[in-house]
């Protein structure tokens, strides 16, 4: 590319002293003669040379080098939690959407006009897994305290920060079984039962004797917990 355009230049500038005669030579060579002599132009022919090394010239790109970072796993950690955080306020959302908060005179009213309909969330699921397993023969006020038993653990910084982390947490609850809860038959009446009652406990919209109870056990043991008693409701007695 250098070679050919020093090549160019040299051949612009003789045409350019050839035509920069000045106006007096030029009439002065038309008076001598009417011939104009020919001028002869000399390139030198080095300028034309071209070496093996000027048309091999290529251009080089640098090599394309992929450049990965791999992110750190407390950030994946977090995302992951945040995602499950999110997912769980939608559902729980939609269970409030879902629950029909109309006057009632009493629990039994209460329960009869909530719906069962549609899948639940997995919290939901574990309370009213637990509402049914540990209370299905009791009555509402007895499902209802076993209900809020649960939910106050949830709240409490001694227990699991969510429900299913309280359900599940070991050596809590007889019925869960290696970490899993037996088949529910939801075609029960107890099913439905104990899905409104757990609708009504995390709506916290029926007062219960038992509020602030962390622990319960049938009355038919005795483990000699120091704590305070609240209540006794059906078959359980619930401490504080």
């Amino acid at each position: 590319m250098s070679t050919v355009f020093k090549a160019a230049s040299a051949l612009s500038l003789a045409l350019t002293t050839v035509a920069a005669l000045s106006v007096t030579d030029a009439s002065f060579a038309f008076e001598a003669s009417d011939e104009v002599p020919e001028a002869d132009i000399v390139i030198d022919p080095s300028l034309l040379e071209t070496s093996d090394e000027a048309v091999d010239q290529r251009v080089v790109f640098a090599d394309f080098v992929e450049v990965s970072s791999e992110i750190p796993q407390d950030v994946i950690e977090a995302d992951r939690l945040a995602n499950e955080k999110r997912a769980e306020e939608a559902a729980a959302a939609e269970q409030d959407a879902d629950f029909n908060n109309s006057d009632a005179s009493s629990l039994q009213e209460l329960v009869s006009q909530q719906s069962i309909d549609g899948p639940l969330s997995d919290e939901m699921q574990c309370l009213a897994g637990t509402v049914y397993f540990e209370s299905k023969g009791e009555t509402l006020a007895g499902q209802l305290a076993v209900a809020r038993v649960v939910m106050a653990r949830a709240e409490s910084s001694r227990f699991p920060d969510s429900i299913c982390g309280v359900v599940y947490q070991r050596s809590q609850f007889s019925f869960v079984r290696g970490g899993k809860m037996p088949r529910i038959n939801t075609g029960h009446r107890h099913w439905r039962n104990a899905v409104a009652i757990a609708k009504i406990a995390m709506n916290d919209a029926w007062d219960s004797k038992v509020e602030g109870a962390l622990f319960f056990h049938a009355r038919y043991v005795s483990p000699g917990w120091r704590l305070q008693r609240i209540a006794t409701i059906d078959n359980h007695i619930f401490y504080r």
